[in-house]
């Protein structure tokens, strides 16, 4: 069945640093601005997930594990075999959030939020991301939504997460990104980031994917259209990560909406 394809609504227009501090952070290794950004868009519609290789560099990979021991950069810790969520632990930055991960988020909701308005227009939604993502926090303040939320997640052997959706509150960005921080099969095995499609009326379809050290994958956040006879319709999405085998796997979570008090 034909899904959502190229052209749409809007360009890339490059990212934009709200952080003027930006330009001494140590460079991504792949620059948004040259990233196929039809390739990506049609990437996420075809296979309900996008994939870019090597954003982070194993060197930002290191400092991010390194620093989530760093009490003060966090807001909270959830320990998730307490909430019958998984088993792991997982800790969400709080504002102002460090120089790399603003960047990420700017430059990742810069990259995305043509398709955003895209899915929103073809699933006939009111909401209309703005073009800056300073915009989109001040709509996410304006219901409460003023905590951080991207966050780092730490599994050991045995850990896993079930399957879930990043809802903070009434506004939320349609996708989000995951960034693989240890290196499969050296650092960690199993683990395997794990995505359900549930089509209405239908048995819901499972992806494996398994990233790389440095990988930023782009996923829905709760749904994505999907075009039939009779229009678009929604596919409900939900992610999750299978069983770690051995080792310890670090995976950082950049979401682009804020959340509620």
């Amino acid at each position: 069945m034909p899904l959502l394809i190229s052209p749409y609504e809007g360009e890339y227009k490059g990212v934009q640093n709200i952080n003027p501090n930006h330009s001494n952070f140590p460079p991504l290794m792949k620059d948004f601005s040259n990233i196929n950004q039809t390739a990506l868009y049609n990437q996420i519609n075809e296979k309900g997930y996008g994939l870019i290789s090597s954003v982070l560099t194993p060197a930002q990979c290191q400092n991010l594990i390194l620093n989530y021991t760093k009490n003060s950069l966090f807001r909270k810790t959830v320990v998730m075999e307490r909430h019958s969520y998984g088993k792991g632990q997982y800790r969400y930055y709080q504002h102002p959030l460090p120089e790399l991960i603003q960047k990420l988020r700017t430059d990742i909701y810069q990259l995305l939020g043509p398709l955003a308005n895209q899915w929103a227009k073809a699933l006939r939604q009111p909401m209309l991301y703005p073009e800056i993502h300073a915009e989109f926090l001040q709509q996410c303040a304006a219901k409460g939504q003023e905590k951080a939320t991207p966050l780092i997640l730490q599994y050991k052997a045995g850990g896993f997460n079930t399957l879930h959706q990043d809802l903070y509150g009434e506004i939320y960005f349609p996708m989000q990104a995951i960034f693989c921080l240890s290196q499969p099969e050296k650092d960690f095995t199993g683990g395997s980031l794990v995505l359900t499609e549930q089509k209405p009326r239908a048995q819901s379809r499972a992806m494996v994917i398994n990233p790389k050290l440095g990988d930023m994958i782009i996923i829905p956040t709760q749904f994505r259209p999907a075009k039939s006879v009779r229009g678009y319709y929604r596919l409900n999405m939900r992610h999750g990560v299978s069983e770690v085998l051995s080792g310890e796997r670090y995976t950082m979570g950049v979401i682009l909406h804020d959340a509620l008090k």
